[in-house]
């Protein structure tokens, strides 16, 4: 009997030991305000991309996948939750003065991955919540470096952990100090299964490049950064390489939003789509988006269907066999058959949310953009004019110059009643954290106008004794 118990052990050991070495390590690479039309595998005649380009070649390139956001923050929520960003009340960019951040009743991506057994990691731009309680350590990461929000916002510094370690990061380093983490990040924990979350600072502005990098692209600055970040990607492949977990390592690229076109020849390019950060139009949520998986995924894929950030969340949940819950709605799809070839996304539908509206909505090839009053050029976005409700057919017109809303009355109608069908699910969404905040801060104002209204009382009080 003893000798049965000892060869049933091993054979579970061996059985553990082989699902270990199936279940594959994750590096999801974030870009920051990339346009679709920066890197060479998308277009670019001006970046350098050769890293990237290889990683498309050797695995699948989305050409209509959407962050779920236009801005920062909501994108970010979203991936973490496979969940729209309204649902959280995150309707807005953190700063630096913000006092709320991602819900702890929300289950993140980190969190579903160490229920699954993963070593967790984040490098880069968090961006939501830079409280305690908000970093990544209590949201489902066992390490954490970087910059809490925004490199262009007041008072930027290095955390690690739930520490500040550096009060002055340089501009034209970062890039680089991320990789070396990165790197250090495989060396010690290559020998488990690990989900890297890579969120880089490039390409928001304001832009630096390193000396190996500033001057030398045909692009000027944003070149020269595109290219840092190129070589980033290229210095984490090689040492998946170099550890010989390659294999068996997936690999993601996309950016958060759009480019921040209104920077000129500071932001990134959206071609061949209208507009950028900030707005529903194509180039404000159509990003660019890859993923290599050695010997499942083929290489050499370019997938044409609907796809987005919010499927990242049950789609990678499901590989490591961890557990999706079951007690709210997830938005995202489980695309896990589209990657391998199996079949096709649960639907071809997605919702442009910005900053808490419904602005447009896509199904298949068709979309509704809702009217807009005319938006005088600012900080954020450029003139857009004055529109009624707009009708595209994104297949034939990529750059939404003709409203066919007229001529395809049967589909715009069946578009429009599947946008009531998902707005509906809105319903009960909480309150917007921005607004908590804006009220929190006036709150504040109050209590301190009465708490200087009574030490004057009580000073006048002392003076006519």
């Amino acid at each position: 009997m003893k000798n049965k118990s000892f060869i049933t052990s091993c054979l579970f050991s061996l059985a553990a030991v082989a699902q270990a070495q199936e279940t594959p390590n994750i590096i999801f690479i974030y870009a920051d305000d990339m346009g679709y039309g920066d890197l060479g595998c998308y277009g670019s005649k001006v970046n350098r991309t050769p890293n990237i380009d290889k990683l498309a070649a050797e695995g699948m390139r989305f050409t209509d996948f959407y962050s779920a956001a236009t801005v920062s923050s909501p994108s970010r929520a979203a991936l973490m939750t496979g969940r729209y960003a309204i649902r959280m009340g995150i309707n807005d960019v953190f700063f630096p003065t913000s006092y709320t951040g991602i819900p702890e009743t929300e289950v993140t991506m980190g969190e579903a991955m160490q229920s699954a057994g993963y070593y967790t990691g984040i490098i880069g731009k968090w961006h939501l919540g830079h409280l305690e309680k908000y970093l990544p350590l209590q949201n489902g990461f066992d390490e954490y470096f970087g910059i809490p929000y925004s490199n262009d916002m007041a008072s930027a510094f290095f955390m690690r952990g739930n520490d500040v370690v550096d009060y002055h990061p340089k501009m034209d380093s970062i890039t680089y100090v991320y990789t070396q983490e990165a790197l250090r990040f495989l060396d010690q924990h290559h020998d488990k299964p690990f989900f890297l979350y890579l969120p880089h600072t490039a390409c928001h502005v304001p832009l630096a490049a390193s000396a190996n990098f500033r001057g030398k692209s045909a692009n000027g600055i944003y070149g020269d950064v595109v290219e840092e970040l190129d070589w980033s990607v290229g210095k984490v492949l090689e040492k998946l390489d170099e550890l010989k977990i390659s294999e068996n390592t997936i690999v993601i690229f996309s950016s958060d939003n759009g480019p921040w076109v209104v920077k000129g020849p500071m932001g990134g390019n959206p071609a061949p789509l209208f507009q950028g950060k900030v707005s529903v139009w194509e180039g404000g949520q159509r990003v660019p988006a890859i993923i290599r998986w050695p010997n499942k995924i083929k290489p050499q894929q370019v997938n044409t269907e609907v796809a987005a950030m919010i499927d990242w969340f049950p789609t990678l949940v499901s590989v490591v066999g961890g557990e999706i819950p079951n007690d709210r709605i997830i938005d995202g799809k489980n695309i896990l058959p589209v990657l391998l070839g199996e079949g096709k996304r649960k639907d071809d539908e997605f919702a442009f949310v910005n900053y808490g509206q419904l602005q447009a909505y896509r199904a298949g090839d068709w979309k509704i953009l809702l009217p807009e009053k005319k938006r005088k050029g600012s900080f954020w976005i450029e003139d857009v004019p004055a529109h009624d409700t707009l009708f595209f057919n994104l297949r034939k017109d990529i750059g939404e110059n003709n409203d066919v809303k007229d001529k395809y009355p049967s589909e715009y109608q069946r578009v429009l009643e599947k946008m009531i069908v998902f707005k509906r699910t809105l319903k009960d969404v909480p309150p917007a954290l921005i607004m908590l905040e804006s009220n929190g801060l006036k709150m504040a104002a109050n209590q301190q106008q009465e708490a200087i209204r009574q030490a004057r009382e009580k000073g006048i009080k002392a003076k006519s004794k």
